[in-house]
């Protein structure tokens, strides 16, 4: 099999006119391709009066060794890579060692599939409820103003990611393929199976909810085990006269203790209740860098037209995203982030008494408003002192947005043409913000740091040049955005343990090694991996070196 890629056609091209490509990319005789399917499918709008699409197809030829040898120079044509996973590992007959997986979203759920999968029977905590219930919870804070603090946009069964985009697509390197294997589990469960071949796929609120049940349930059929409402409160560590340290056990919120000597630490971006424990247990943490903002909606029609032009409302293009940077003067960088295409800006605190949002899209991406966080990069040179430093200054902003709300969890929100001019708004324009219990005209200049005020105000004209009509002075921008990821890195070596506990495998996006649900659930998958070749007492390589051994479920 061949991966040929970079096959360009127009975006209303006849199904039979992939064919036609090949042979003619390849100079091949009809009789001479077997088969092909498409990898990938991409969309080209560099030019908005020539959109394109682009396909990476894997096809299977007569003399392949005589094709790949005529493009031995060609970079488009390649063998094709093998995306199948494979187990690296098996629990013996009957395992001894039981793992305990903290955390249910992207990167716990996949760490549980993974190890369920290759038969260790994980025990998964989650702090708070089933999804169906959570839901139930997040819409009483957007419905009601009432916010349950272990059941909301960040806690409960799904993560974060649940009530997000439902993006599926990273930047990170994959060398194993190991993002295949998360969205053909998530096929499984029931994702739209055009998240294996589109090259920006998402899957939406409601599609998650529906996907992470069924997840369980496979988790639940190969001898895992589920318990929510079950908030870990302490860990157990061994301290032996040598120094080193050794998990040794879990204990709950409700004063029950779980032994075990494997704890993957899934725990998301806002659990830092959890983080300040782990501080107090003397477990390495470092803080990290991460961003602060706002949301900004537009008229998701104003967006299509900049980057559609006459497409725009296409089937195939849908509603168009974008993404955008901007290098300040004072040295920070204002990027856009997490954007939703006909999406909503919703509440995601976790905390009483302060404000946070997101963005949050369903599949079909119908909204009227398309939103993006527009925020500024900070570091630890800005919080210094304490690891967890950054925990309390995301807090600060958090209670000063609460307050410039009205103290409802109704959030500040700003018009551009406000923003821009530096004075507070007293009304809002058009553009009507989707934010829910709503929001209150201010100034956000009041609680964002002046730095974040400055860069975004010279950011947002930028950015203008780029999509007309950014700047626009009806936009809105509703405040504040502060959990790009996590504040915290807890550390890890090789062996993705704890540089200094053994048996504690930091995970996903609160650990600091993920930024969203395909990066977190690539992580999940290889901490599984790591865990397994601990029980079976192996190392990396030799799993690795065993990949074939094991077809995957």
């Amino acid at each position: 099999m061949l991966r040929l890629t970079d096959i360009k056609l127009d975006l209303d091209h006849a199904e039979g006119e992939i064919k036609p490509a090949v042979l003619k990319r390849l100079n091949l005789k009809p009789q001479d391709l077997i088969s092909y399917s498409v990898c990938r499918r991409a969309v080209d709008a560099r030019k908005r009066t020539a959109i394109a699409l682009i396909y990476t197809l894997d096809i299977e030829v007569r003399n392949e060794a005589a094709l790949l040898k005529r493009f031995a120079r060609d970079r488009n044509v390649a063998p094709a890579p093998g995306e199948s996973y494979r187990l690296k590992a098996r629990a013996p007959a009957s395992p001894t060692a039981r793992p305990v997986v903290i955390g249910t979203g992207p990167c716990g759920l996949l760490a549980g599939l993974v190890l369920a999968q290759m038969g260790f029977r994980p025990l998964i905590l989650e702090r708070g409820k089933i999804v169906r219930e959570r839901t139930k919870d997040t819409w009483g804070l957007w419905r009601r103003s009432v916010l349950n603090p272990e059941s909301n946009v960040q806690f409960g069964e799904g993560g974060a990611g649940t009530f997000s985009d439902g993006k599926l697509y990273s930047q990170i390197k994959d060398p194993h393929h190991y993002g295949r294997k998360v969205l053909t589990e998530f096929v499984k469960a029931g994702a739209p199976s055009e998240i294996l071949t589109v090259a920006k796929p998402h899957i939406g609120t409601f599609r998650l909810v529906t996907i992470v049940e069924q997840i369980r349930a496979s988790i639940e059929a190969l001898g895992g085990e589920y318990r929510f409402q079950s908030k870990v409160e302490d860990i157990e560590i061994d301290v032996r006269a040598d120094g080193s340290r050794q998990v040794r056990g879990v204990v709950l919120a409700d004063g029950s203790h779980i032994a075990t000597d494997h704890v993957v630490l899934a725990i998301g971006h806002s659990a830092r209740d959890t983080f300040a424990m782990l501080f107090d247990r003397g477990v390495a943490i470092e803080a990290k860098p991460f961003s602060i903002g706002a949301r900004i909606e537009h008229p998701q029609s104003l967006i299509d037209r900049c980057r559609y032009g006459e497409r725009a409302g296409h089937p195939l293009l849908g509603a168009a995203d974008y993404k955008l940077v901007h290098h300040c003067s004072n040295g920070r960088s204002v990027y856009s982030f997490c954007m939703c295409p006909g999406g909503t800006v919703v509440a995601a605190a976790s905390e009483p008494g302060r404000v946070v949002t997101n963005g949050m899209s369903q599949y079909s991406r119908n909204e009227r408003n398309a939103n993006a966080g527009i925020v500024v990069g900070i570091t630890p040179a800005d919080y210094p002192g304490h690891p967890l430093a950054g925990v309390a200054f995301q807090r600060h902003f958090e209670e000063l947005a609460f307050a410039a709300g009205g103290g409802t969890y109704a959030a500040p929100a700003q018009g551009v043409g406000d923003f821009l001019a530096q004075r507070g708004s007293t009304a809002l324009g058009e553009v009507v913000p989707s934010y829910r219990p709503g929001v209150q005209p201010s100034d956000l200049a009041a609680c964002l740091p002046d730095f974040a005020v400055a860069a975004m105000r010279e950011a947002l004209p930028a950015f203008d040049r780029q999509i007309k009509g950014f700047a626009l002075a009806d936009a809105v921008l509703t405040g504040v955005e502060t959990r790009t990821s996590s504040p915290i890195r807890i550390r890890r070596d090789d062996s993705f343990q704890s540089v200094n506990t053994h048996g504690l495998y930091p995970a996903g996006e609160g650990a600091g090694y993920a930024g969203g649900i395909l990066s977190a659930g690539v992580d999940g998958i290889r901490i599984a991996e790591a865990v397994a070749a601990s029980l079976v007492g192996t190392s990396l390589q030799q799993t690795a070196a065993k990949t074939d051994a094991y077809p995957s479920p």
